[in-house]
């Protein structure tokens, strides 16, 4: 089933003070409070993707913010949320990871207060994340204009990582290098993006990058050269460890995209579906500059993959 069908299910919102709800599939809801105040609020959580439980708590905790960096607003605080195996709370696992979420929260300045756990046989473990923004300054996914420059401010590739992780057949430095990635939080990024005048804005996470790029409305041209990959990457996709949701990604748009060619291995790659990945940002051409600037000193400054034509579809070039 489709995650539009689910949505469907709901019933419609008249309240005029839901400014971002589910139907324009941004990332998190925004709700105003006061004229010049509106909450913003996301949840995320999913099951391992690493072996440390300290680090995937804390890739657990950027994933969840990076929703409310997104939309260019400030987080206040988080609550946690775990699915966990009763018979195995005596090993200390689980509160390894919540230490470990803990303190990625703490490193975003703000506090985990509460949440709720269940027994499970699979471990999961995210957070739902309360932040604020004015609300005239709420940065969408469908403000984006022709000729606008959009910028990725991470490398992709977490999903084939996470696979290779799981079978074993990781190098133990892509495998360090993907969990810095998934664990720096997109704090700078978007600060800088509201500095600069973003237009629109995602984060790039189970989707990948090309259906996170559908949200972006107005189509857009892709270099595919341009895009960044986290080193070794490419290895991993020629060896076919491209998880599940990478292949029902491709599946899902390869027909909306003109791939001008590329072969079906880039296209996975694009379609490669991201834990806590960048931020993808539409900058005015005559700020993208001064966005670079901004970004420059950052462990993964911004890069720029491409252009918005606002002909409504994507396409890819060499």
């Amino acid at each position: 089933m489709e995650l539009g069908q689910v949505l469907g299910a709901l019933p419609p919102i008249v309240d005029p003070n839901v400014l971002v709800a589910t139907a324009g599939r941004d990332d998190a809801a925004v709700y105003r409070i006061a004229p010049d105040r509106a909450l913003v609020a996301t949840v995320d959580f999913f099951t391992p993707i690493v072996d440390d439980p300290a680090e995937f708590g804390a890739i657990a905790a950027a994933n969840a913010l990076s929703d409310i960096y997104a939309m260019g607003a400030r987080p206040l605080f988080a609550l946690g949320i775990t699915a966990f195996p009763r018979e195995k709370l005596s090993t200390g696992l689980l509160e390894k990871i919540v230490a470990g979420g803990a303190a990625k929260m703490a490193e975003a300045g703000i506090a985990v207060v509460g949440g709720h756990s269940v027994d499970d046989a699979e471990p999961k473990f995210g957070y739902a994340v309360t932040g604020e923004v004015h609300p005239d300054r709420v940065i969408s996914n469908d403000g984006a204009r022709p000729g606008d420059i959009l910028f990725l401010t991470k490398p992709l590739g977490s999903g084939l990582v996470a696979t290779a992780i799981k079978r074993g057949l990781c190098p133990p430095a892509l495998e360090r290098e993907a969990v810095a990635v998934m664990s720096h939080l997109n704090r700078a990024a978007s600060e800088a993006m509201v500095a600069a005048g973003a237009t629109s804005a995602t984060d790039v996470t189970g989707y990948g990058l090309i259906g996170h790029l559908s949200n972006i409305k107005g189509g857009a041209d892709i270099l595919l050269s341009a895009v960044p990959l986290m080193t070794g990457v490419r290895e991993l996709a020629e060896k076919d460890l491209f998880p599940s949701g990478s292949r029902r990604n491709h599946a899902a748009y390869r027909d909306q995209v003109d791939w001008n060619g590329i072969s079906e291995l880039d296209q996975l790659l694009l379609c490669d579906a991201q834990t806590s990945g960048g931020l993808l940002i539409a900058i005015p051409p005559e700020n993208a500059s001064g966005f670079e600037e901004l970004m420059s000193s950052q462990p993964y400054p911004a890069t720029r993959i491409g252009t918005i034509t606002g002909r409504g579809a994507i396409r890819i070039s060499r």
